[in-house]
C-alpha cells in the first residue's frame, strides 16, 4: 500500500492540493543529529524554478511533529509534514470526468470508484515525492560513510539537455530522461538472494516515483549483446575489486563492495498543451482534451535527487538489517 522497508520503514500521507502531505518514519535509530536546515539543499534541489519546470512554488520547509528531541531522534516514529499553500484547484475541475491520457486519472476513477481527490493528482501526484526526499535525507544519515549520487544523463533522447527542454516547451509538449544513480562505499554483504535482492528492493521503490518506466543496474540491456567473457567482471583482489562493473556492484542479488550503478527512465509527463483525445466518463463520448494549469515540460529535471533519496532509504534499511543480523 502506502509503506515501504522493513526495519527503515517509510509511510507516505496526503494528496497534491490536500492541506498537507508527509511522511512517517518507523525504524529511525535514536540519537541521529537531525534539524530543519539538514533538509534545505535537497529539498532545493527537488523544486520547481528552471525552465521546463511547473511554476507551482511551495516553500516546502519540513514540520518535524513527532520522534525528535532537542535535535536528536528519539526512536519513536519520526513524523514530517509539507503544508500544501501554492494550489490551483479550479484548473483540474475538467479533468473530474475527462481523464489526462497516460495519466493514472482513469485507472484511479475506476479503482475508488469516483471518490478520490482528483486535483493535481491527488495521491497519484508527484508533490509526494517531497515527503520521500526528507525520508532520504534521514536515510543518508544512517548510510554514512555510504554516498550516493545521481545525475540526468539525457532528456528527450538527446544529451543536449537544455536544448531538449526549450525545444518542449515551445511546442507545448514534453519529454522524458534518463537518471543514473551511483552509491559508492557500500559494503559486501547487503542484500538475500531470490525476494529481498538489492535490485528487486531498488527497483521496487525506484517504480513508486511517479513517470518511472525502466530500471537497468550495471551495464543493464546491453550485457544481453556481450559474451560471457566479456561481461564478466574480473575479480583483482580479495576485497572483490573488479576490473569492470557490468554487475553495477551486485551479484547474486548480493553488493559485491564495488560502486553500485543504476540507471532510470523517466516518461514524459502526461499533462500537456498539445491537443489529445481521451473519453468523457460521464457520457461514455470520445473528446478532445487540452491540459490546463501548472505542469513540468520535463520532469526528469527533478527527479534526480528524488531516486537518490530513494536508493538511500533501501540502502539505510539494508544497513540496519546486516547489523541486527551480526548482532
Amino acid at each position: 500500500m502506502n509503506s515501504f522497508g522493513r526495519l527503515f520503514r517509510i509511510s507516505l500521507f496526503g494528496e497534491s492540493h490536500g492541506e498537507a502531505i508527509g511522511v512517517v518514519i518507523n525504524g529511525c535509530p535514536p540519537g541521529l543529529s537531525l534539524a530543519q536546515a539538514d533538509f534545505t539543499s535537497d529539498l532545493e534541489r527537488r523544486k520547481s524554478g528552471k525552465t521546463g519546470t511547473t511554476s507551482r512554488q511551495e516553500p516546502d520547509i519540513p514540520r518535524i511533529i513527532s520522534g525528535l528531541f532537542q535535535q536528536k531522534t528519539t526512536g519513536s516514529p519520526l513524523t514530517i509534514l509539507f503544508a500544501n499553500q501554492d494550489t490551483q484547484s479550479l484548473d483540474y475541475q475538467t479533468l473530474r470526468d475527462v481523464p489526462r491520457p497516460g495519466h493514472a486519472d482513469f485507472t484511479a476513477h475506476h479503482k475508488y470508484q469516483g471518490f478520490h481527490d482528483y486535483r493535481g493528482g491527488g495521491h497519484f501526484s508527484g508533490r509526494l515525492t517531497a515527503a520521500l526526499v526528507a525520508a532520504g535525507v534521514v536515510a543518508k544519515k544512517i548510510l554514512t560513510p555510504g554516498t550516493i549520487s545521481t545525475s540526468l544523463l539525457e532528456a528527450g533522447g538527446s544529451t543536449e539537455i537544455d536544448k531538449a527542454v526549450q525545444a518542449a516547451v515551445s511546442e507545448n509538449d514534453s519529454i522524458g530522461g534518463i537518471i543514473e544513480c551511483r552509491a559508492q562505499r557500500i559494503p559486501i554483504g547487503w542484500g538475500e538472494p531470490f525476494f529481498d535482492t538489492v535490485e528487486s528492493l531498488l527497483s521496487h521503490i525506484i517504480f513508486a516515483i511517479p513517470a518511472t518506466k525502466g530500471i537497468e543496474f550495471g551495464s543493464g540491456f546491453s550485457c544481453s549483446r556481450m559474451r560471457g567473457s566479456e561481461c564478466n567482471d574480473a575479480i583483482l583482489d580479495s576485497s572483490g575489486r573488479t576490473r569492470s562493473n557490468h554487475a553495477g556492484g551486485i551479484n547474486g542479488g548480493i553488493t559485491n563492495g564495488n560502486e553500485l550503478v543504476f540507471r532510470v527512465a523517466v516518461k514524459p509527463t502526461s499533462s500537456i498543451g498539445k491537443e489529445q483525445d481521451s473519453i468523457n466518463l460521464k457520457s461514455g463520448k470520445q473528446v478532445k482534451l487540452v491540459v490546463e494549469g501548472r505542469h513540468d515540460a520535463c520532469i526528469a529535471l527533478r527527479i534526480p535527487v528524488i531516486i537518490e533519496a530513494a536508493a538511500a532509504i533501501v540502502l539505510a534499511d539494508l544497513k540496519l538489517l546486516r547489523s541486527v543480523h551480526q548482532a
